[in-house]
């Protein structure tokens, strides 16, 4: 596995974590840290598929 690929998935949980803090404290910016841990997770399933295919 690729370490941008792993780079992605650590922030994609960082973001989900953003998520619910934001969330829990009455923040409606959760839903931007949502958009960014779901664009972050599409990225890195990206990136690993492009490593498997190449190997």
């Amino acid at each position: 596995m690729p370490r941008f690929s792993i780079l992605l998935f650590v922030l994609s949980a960082l973001a989900l974590v953003a998520t619910v803090v934001s969330v829990l404290a009455g923040f409606w910016i959760g839903l931007a840290w949502l958009l960014l841990a779901g664009i972050t997770s599409n990225i890195g399933w990206v990136q690993w598929r492009r490593s498997r295919a190449g190997a």
